[in-house]
């Protein structure tokens, strides 16, 4: 299910996606960090006036509490900002859920349709690890794997402007398959 997740034609246009939301949502953290800065600067000058040993020490009550004002606008804008970067890591991390359970969804539709066909009563996924961290399946009959016919269905109505996936270096060890059982052979 991860290769043909992976290998998927939404999901390179999906990754496209979020690459240019999180770009974006970047550039608004930059620009509220660039607001933040100035008011830091904007700050420090206060500091320096209210230090300033020819003022009057009514100006420097007065820059002080700018500098107190200044201070307060400064905590805000780092709430802002850190409630930005929350919200938007929340936000991207939600649509990638979301995505990836209609993914799963519309694969494991198509890998279940493929394998009937074939005569299957039980279809497994072999890319996912034991609680104890050793695969699920210890073997299965390669004659029985499914997943380039599950690939090539999923990406029927691929768009030619899409970049093919980088196929993994040895696809037979690398890449997780779905199998059909033993007894699933037509």
């Amino acid at each position: 299910m991860a290769a043909l997740l992976d290998g998927h034609h939404k999901t390179l246009e999906q990754n496209e996606k979020l690459r240019a939301d999180g770009q974006k949502a970047q550039e608004e953290f930059d620009r509220l960090n660039k607001e933040g800065n100035v008011l830091v600067e904007q700050y420090k000058e206060l500091v320096e006036q209210a230090n300033n040993p020819t003022a009057s020490d009514a100006s420097k009550a007065r820059v002080q509490a700018d500098a107190q004002r200044k201070m307060e606008e400064i905590q805000r804008k780092q709430g802002e900002l850190q409630a930005f970067q929350q919200n938007t890591q929340r936000a991207l991390q939600g649509r990638i859920r979301t995505f990836r359970d209609l993914m799963f969804e519309e694969i494991g539709k198509i890998a279940t349709d493929i394998a009937r066909r074939k005569g299957a009563t039980l279809l497994l996924d072999k890319s996912g690890l034991s609680l104890i961290g050793i695969t699920n399946i210890v073997y299965s009959d390669p004659a029985l794997d499914i997943t380039e016919e599950v690939m090539r269905e999923i990406n029927k109505d691929r768009p030619a402007n899409l970049p093919s996936p980088a196929p993994a270096a040895n696809p037979a060890a690398d890449s997780p398959r779905v199998s059909l059982p033993l007894g699933g052979r037509n």
